[in-house]
């Protein structure tokens, strides 16, 4: 994030993530990638001694009580070590623990946020089905009531962490006969009979995160672990998109950034034709693009942290501002990382610089926690929605007059 924006508290918050970042071994990125290593407890647990997980949550529970233009300036350094390192510090603290503390017990909260956030602990989050992803209110995953708890059965797929979670938050229909919205359940469930994950496919890129498909098959859950209620998924759902993607679009952010500075050094000293290529235009503007992007993408994501924190934004408006984020940042990050690999020529596609994992990598961002077109689904409506109740009312120039001939109404047609 931009140093001129911050506080000195934020720039020392800035400073603790960057640390933590260099910390992170070589070796286990190297083995991450190699998929030698399937899920990295021992960073998790670094990032807890720090109390890096969590950073918005209450500090009654271990995590900071800080807001979200904290927490993107976290992402963003987080996000430089690996894309797969930064999903991993995402999902549990800042994704799972928020819906347990917006929506479950005290119980549940000083079982299961207090170690997480310490790094004992981890919580993945099971939302995708084989049958598909956007379709979310279409799952097949069950739940029937036995007594007092509730028996899950179904599958989840592409889960972050599966192969290393003690906890999963899963979604799953406790009411077949209601409308798509109203029959959904979010239930942390434990790792324990009748859960069983595997690791059954290969990923391109963003590997080493242990994740798989989560297998359930009666498992046994009290009512106390379901948060918001049973039958009240939709707005544990809803609620949880904002770290979901505005976590991505920071975190893309940090892993998209180092691109740039390898192809900026390379350029700087590579020479063709008695110079250093960053002189030639064709050369030079891929990098002045790349650099305009990502602090485009920057500022997006900090309005948008911005309007989240001022607690003063429409709800509706948010989620605009956050489709926003996630989509531009992601789009722009793969921009970034191709013309950064063009820049480098043919030793940019080996693995001599890590720009090829970069690659690998960022492709991911465009695709999960929410595809873009869904993205622009979401843009569409609440700006719709937005401008017909808010902006079309409010005291502004009517530029519909400024034109030549606005005074012939007759060749406005509408219908």
């Amino acid at each position: 994030m931009f140093d001129f924006i911050m506080s000195e508290g934020q720039k020392k918050l800035r400073d603790e993530a960057r640390d933590f970042t260099n910390w992170v071994p070589k070796e286990m990125i190297l083995d991450m990638d190699a998929e030698k290593i399937q899920f990295p407890h021992e960073y998790l647990k670094e990032a807890g001694r720090r109390k890096l997980l969590g950073l918005r949550l209450p500090k009654e529970f271990g995590g900071r009580g800080l807001g979200w233009v904290e927490d993107t300036i976290a992402a963003e350094e987080i996000g430089v070590a690996s894309y797969s390192l930064a999903c991993l510090w995402g999902v549990g603290a800042d994704i799972v623990c928020d819906a347990i503390v917006e929506f479950g017990i005290d119980e549940l909260k000083k079982e299961i946020v207090v170690p997480l956030l310490k790094g004992d602990t981890f919580a993945a989050e099971g939302l995708t089905e084989p049958r598909g992803g956007s379709d979310f209110f279409g799952a097949t995953t069950v739940a029937r009531k036995d007594g007092g708890d509730w028996l899950i059965t179904g599958q989840k797929r592409f889960v972050v962490g599966a192969e290393g979670a003690d906890w999963f938050l899963v979604y799953a229909v406790t009411d077949p006969s209601a409308p798509p919205h109203k029959r959904i359940t979010a239930f942390m469930m434990p790792r324990t009979k009748g859960v069983e994950s595997k690791y059954i496919y290969g990923l391109m890129g963003v590997r080493g995160g242990g994740a798989g498909r989560l297998i359930m098959e009666d498992v046994r859950v009290p009512e106390r672990y379901a948060l918001n209620g049973i039958n009240g998924g939709f707005d544990v759902f809803v609620k949880m998109m904002i770290p979901e993607r505005l976590g991505t679009a920071a975190m893309t952010i940090g892993s998209v950034r180092p691109a740039i500075d390898i192809a900026t050094k390379y350029s700087s000293k590579r020479k063709a034709f008695g110079q250093p290529i960053m002189n030639y235009q064709a050369v030079g503007f891929k990098v002045s693009d790349s650099v305009m992007l990502l602090d485009a993408a920057r500022s997006l994501v900090y309005s948008s942290a911005l309007a989240i924190d001022s607690k003063k934004v429409h709800p509706g408006k948010c989620r605009r501002l956050v489709s926003e984020s996630k989509k531009f940042v992601t789009e722009a990050a793969w921009e970034v990382a191709n013309k950064c690999m063009q820049v480098m020529g043919g030793i940019g596609y080996t693995n001599i610089f890590p720009l090829e994992r970069i690659v690998r990598d960022i492709r991911l961002s465009m695709i999960w926690v929410g595809t873009n077109e869904i993205m622009q689904l979401i843009i569409q409506t609440e700006w719709y929605k937005e401008f017909l109740k808010v902006l079309s009312k409010e005291k502004v120039r009517n530029v519909e007059a400024d034109a030549l001939n606005a005074d012939k109404s007759e060749e406005i047609v509408y219908e």
